[in-house]
């Protein structure tokens, strides 16, 4: 499973952003003990989604499905959530996740 990081290229312009989403969001907060890499997925997918973080949120859910979640479970994820979180928000995360299981290979 590759490592999490910023885009390189914002080091241009946020080094210290960068250096601080390496640091201390991916490598100190993604890797504490208290939930498993597969749960972290699934509540970064569902906050991205019920918050309409539509350009983070492709990345995240192509993790997800690294960190072990199924299209299955996120599309159920993203069912519930449309209901506290808002219909468009849901849709927009659905139709983000369809496009990504597309590009998925065949089980």
């Amino acid at each position: 499973m590759a490592k999490m990081s910023a885009p390189k290229e914002l080091a241009e312009i946020a080094p210290k952003l960068v250096e601080v989403t390496d640091n201390v969001l991916f490598d100190d907060i993604w890797e504490r003990p208290g939930l498993s890499q597969r749960d972290r997925s699934l509540v970064t997918v569902s906050v991205l989604a019920a918050l309409y973080r539509s350009e983070q949120l492709p990345y995240h859910l192509g993790k997800a499905l690294e960190n072990g979640l199924s299209v299955e479970e996120l599309s159920e994820a993203i069912t519930h959530l449309a209901f506290y979180a808002g219909w468009p928000n849901g849709m927009t995360a659905m139709n983000q996740l369809k496009k990504i299981a597309d590009h998925q290979p065949s089980a």
